[in-house]
């Protein structure tokens, strides 16, 4: 079965200020703390941070863990997702793109400790702001995306890996092919600019509260909604999810630190297998629901994709195998900690049950609940044909 990048993509649209396919998050806070992985670490000196985006999803989560810590927070971007948010903190507005409105004109001649930048997809446009705040910043920070790794099958892939290419480097169209590798040269657009001074994160799959994309959400619903839930597999393909707070947590703590290279981020440290995450979302919901765990195969022909129709679900035999066993070795070193599968799928679940009730009635992934009777129903069938022949 090929992995649906479409999840990915929209998904990527939450991390910014930016929209690529129309996922939006709600303004509210997520609850719980933003820094998972203090370990009794105090801050350093405070900072003057500089977020290009930072208002939705991953953006709010690195604003409250820079304060907790006691930094100062500059946010840029267009003003038009979730204004509102954060009255305490300095604003900015333009375009990522130079030739857009008044584009990067805001950032020049100011100064920053450090730069985090959530919202680049293009390598153009990050080039643009790298090349501009590089005399003024002391730190680069880009977020990637483990789907820059170019032999998807591979196991343990880490960061010395090769990642993707384009044909036509100019191609700035973020799409199922492209996402990936356009991240890679924005990676290397952003170290260009700060030889020595860029951090690049590469986040697995990122969940938790205000996450727009519900590719994660899905299941802490359906799992709480009990009854017999239609699970994909055998529940022996590894996936890796990494919540956002325990994500800024880290990037935050490395700002401090000054600390450059890539990192592969994501969790939980221990693996993880689908069965062992749907028991844990059982467990943390006290749910009766019953797994029907179905085969890849018979999933492929009744068109169940995973990734959309199928959240966080990669078949650990498919062309993207990979993606749900990525190391996260050298960021566990640096100090990579995350809660519990548990306290994410309860904070999930609370924010959700917040939202406007025909928000609630939208989810952006996974199977309807018509879809997901009509194919279990399918495979109760084909296994009762199977037994009588």
């Amino acid at each position: 079965m090929k992995l649906s990048r479409r999840g990915v993509i929209q998904a990527a649209a939450a991390l910014g200020a930016v929209q690529v396919l129309g996922c939006a998050s709600s303004p509210k806070a997520g609850p719980g703390p933003a820094t998972g992985d203090d370990k009794g670490e105090a801050p350093g000196k405070p900072l003057n941070i500089l977020i290009l985006g930072g208002t939705r999803f991953l953006g709010p989560a690195l604003v409250q863990a820079a304060q907790a810590r006691g930094h100062t927070l500059t946010l840029f971007n267009r003003g038009k997702s979730n204004p509102g948010l954060f009255p305490e903190v300095e604003k900015l507005q333009g375009d990522r793109d130079p030739n857009k409105g008044e584009g990067l004109k805001a950032l020049a001649g100011r100064k920053w400790d450090a730069v985090i930048d959530t919202s680049g997809y293009v390598p153009r446009i990050v080039k643009a702001s790298a090349e501009l705040l590089a005399p003024n910043v002391g730190q680069y920070v880009f977020i990637s995306s483990v789907s820059v790794y170019k032999e998807m099958t591979k196991k343990d892939l880490n960061e010395s890996d090769a990642v993707g290419t384009l044909p036509d480097e100019t191609v700035e169209e973020v799409g199922e092919t492209s996402y990936g590798p356009l991240k890679a040269l924005c990676e290397k657009a952003a170290e260009a600019a700060l030889p020595g001074r860029t951090l690049n994160i590469r986040p697995g799959l990122i969940v938790g509260p205000d996450d727009g994309s519900d590719r994660f959400t899905y299941w802490p619903l359906r799992v709480a909604k009990g009854g017999e839930v239609l699970a994909p597999g055998d529940g022996e393909d590894p996936v890796q999810v990494i919540d956002a707070r325990d994500l800024a947590a880290f990037i935050i703590r490395n700002v401090e630190r000054r600390t450059a290279g890539i990192f592969n981020v994501t969790g939980p440290l221990k693996p993880m297998n689908m069965k062992g995450m749907l028991e844990d979302i059982q467990k943390a919901t006290g749910s009766d629901a019953r797994f029907t765990w179905v085969d890849t195969a018979f999933l492929d022909q009744q068109k169940v994709t995973a990734f959309a129709d199928m959240p966080a679900w990669v078949p650990r035999t498919g062309p993207e195998s990979g993606i749900g066993a990525v190391s996260i070795a050298r960021a566990t070193q640096a100090g990579l900690a995350t809660r519990p599968l548990g306290d994410t799928v309860r904070d999930t679940l609370t924010w959700f049950h917040g939202l406007p009730p025909d928000r609630q009635e939208k989810l952006r992934s996974g199977l309807s609940a018509d879809r997901e009777k009509e194919v279990l129903a399918a495979w109760h069938q084909a296994k009762g044909t199977a037994k009588a022949g």
